[in-house]
C-alpha cells in the first residue's frame, strides 16, 4: 500500500499519472472522511476514478457511483464438472448460441415481453418504486422489459471451470438503461446546484448533493432502487443461463453456491468512528469473510474471493482488471488475430466488435490480484470455456 497523502491511499502498482491526479482531486473534497482508497485496478473515470472507494460525510457525489448504478457480478457453482461438459452430445457453440437467444444482448437490448420468471421481480421493483415515491417510467418508459438483459461493453456471461474442474456460471451486468438515466438525471441536478450555489469545483463531475435536502433524498431513493434492479437483473439472467445449461447437458443443474455482489454502489457504513456514505466506483465490499467476485478480462481468469476486512481499504477490494487502453486506443493497437490468439480454446463469437475488450487492453489480472493480497483471499480461480458478450 502506498500513502499518496493522508487523504489518499493506493493499492495499485500500475497507476497512470492522470489517474493519480484525478484521485488526488477527489480526495481533497472537504467532506471526505477519512481518506479515498484506490484499488489495484484503478484507472481514469468520469469525475471520480474507476477503482476507488470514496467515503463522504453529509454529501454524496452521483458521478462517484457512475452511470451504471449497481453494476456487479453473479456466479453459481454447480454440481457439474469438466467430464459432464465433455460427455454432452452437442458442441459448446450450441450452448453459447442458446444463451445468446435467451438473453437480450448489446446496448438497447430488451425482452419482447416480461416473461414468467421476471414477473415477480418486476412486481417487487414496482412496489419498491411506489414506496420510494417515484416512477421509473419517468426515466425509461418500458424499463420492465430491460430486466434480464445484458448490455454491452465489458458485460459478459461465462461458463467456467475452477481449479478442481467444477463448473461455474458467471456473469457481469448492471441496471441497464434505466439506471443510466437515473444516474444522468441526478448528476445533472448536482451540477446545477453547484452553479446555483456558486461552488467552484476542480471537475464538474465532482458535483455533490447535500444530506438533508430534497435532492439528496431523491437521489438516494432512486439509487437504492437502481441497485436492487441491477441485483435482480443478474438473478433473472442467471436463472436463464442455468436453464440453458441444463437443457444443453440434458440434466438438471444443482446450485451449490450463488454469489451476487455490486461494484458500483453507495451504502451507509461506519468507518473510523463515523457513519459515512461509502461510494464504491469499481470496487466490491470485502468485509472479513464476505464472499465476492473479481473477473479478469475475456480470455483470462476470474476469482471467487473472501474479504479480509482491511480497515485502511474501507473493507473493499478491486472489481476486475482495470483498463490500460481506451476502447479507441485498443482498436488502433490490436488485431483480430491477437484476439483469436488470446481466446484460444474458448468458445466465443469471433468478431472484430470485441477487439476493444481484448485482454491486452486491461491490466494483467494476476498483477491486480497480487496487489490485493491484503484485501482478499482467493477461494477459487475460474477459467472460462464459453464467453458471451454484446456488441
Amino acid at each position: 500500500m502506498e500513502r499518496i497523502s493522508n487523504r489518499l491511499l493506493n493499492w495499485a502498482s500500475l497507476l497512470e499519472d492522470s489517474t493519480r491526479d484525478q484521485a488526488v482531486a477527489t480526495s481533497r473534497m472537504p467532506f471526505i472522511h477519512p481518506h479515498v482508497a484506490l484499488m489495484p485496478d484503478a484507472h481514469l473515470g468520469l469525475g471520480a476514478t474507476v477503482g476507488s472507494v470514496i467515503p463522504t460525510l453529509g454529501a454524496v457525489m452521483p458521478a462517484a457511483v457512475g452511470v451504471d448504478i449497481g453494476c456487479g457480478m453473479i456466479a453459481v457453482r454447480t454440481q457439474l464438472t469438466r467430464a459432464d461438459i465433455a460427455a454432452a452430445r452437442a458442441p459448446l457453440s450450441d450452448l453459447r448460441r442458446s444463451i445468446e437467444r435467451a438473453i437480450p444482448l448489446s446496448a438497447g437490448g430488451k425482452n419482447n415481453r416480461v416473461v414468467a420468471t421476471a414477473e415477480p421481480r418486476v412486481d417487487e421493483l414496482t412496489a419498491m418504486a411506489a414506496a420510494a415515491g417515484f416512477d421509473p417510467a419517468s426515466h425509461v418508459k418500458d424499463w420492465q422489459r430491460q430486466l434480464g438483459s445484458l448490455g454491452s461493453g465489458n458485460h459478459f456471461i461465462e461458463v467456467s471451470l475452477d481449479e478442481d474442474d467444477n463448473l461455474w456460471l458467471f456473469l457481469h451486468s448492471g441496471s441497464r438503461g434505466v439506471g443510466n438515466r437515473i444516474a444522468g438525471h441526478h448528476i445533472q441536478v448536482a451540477r446545477s446546484l453547484m452553479t446555483k450555489w456558486w461552488i467552484d469545483l476542480p471537475d464538474k463531475d465532482l458535483a455533490y448533493l447535500v444530506e438533508g435536502t430534497a435532492e439528496f433524498d431523491a437521489y438516494i431513493a432512486e439509487l437504492r432502487w437502481a441497485q436492487h434492479f441491477a441485483l435482480l437483473n443478474r438473478e433473472e439472467m442467471m436463472d436463464r443461463v442455468v436453464r440453458q445449461t441444463s437443457e444443453h447437458l440434458g440434466r438438471p443443474v444443482e446450485e451449490r453456491e450463488r454469489i451476487n455482489c455490486h461494484h458500483n454502489f453507495t451504502e451507509r457504513e461506519h468507518h473510523f468512528g463515523k457513519d459515512v456514505w461509502v461510494s464504491r466506483k469499481g470496487a466490491i465490499s470485502a468485509r472479513a469473510g464476505q464472499l465476492g467476485l473479481i473477473p479478469g478480462s475475456m480470455g483470462t481468469a476470474s476469482y471467487v474471493v473472501a474479504g479480509l476486512g482491511n480497515p485502511l481499504a474501507l473493507e473493499s477490494s478491486p472489481h476486475g482488471a482495470g483498463r490500460q487502453y481506451s476502447r479507441s486506443a485498443a482498436r488502433r493497437t490490436f488485431t483480430i488475430e491477437q484476439l483469436r490468439e488470446a481466446m484460444a480454446g474458448i468458445e466465443f463469437r469471433d468478431t472484430e466488435a470485441f477487439l476493444d475488450e481484448i485482454p491486452q487492453a486491461y491490466k494483467p489480472i494476476d498483477r491486480v490480484m497480487a496487489d490485493a493480497a491484503d484485501l482478499v483471499e482467493i477461494r477459487h480461480t475460474l477459467r472460462q470455456i464459453v464467453n458471451v458478450k454484446g456488441d
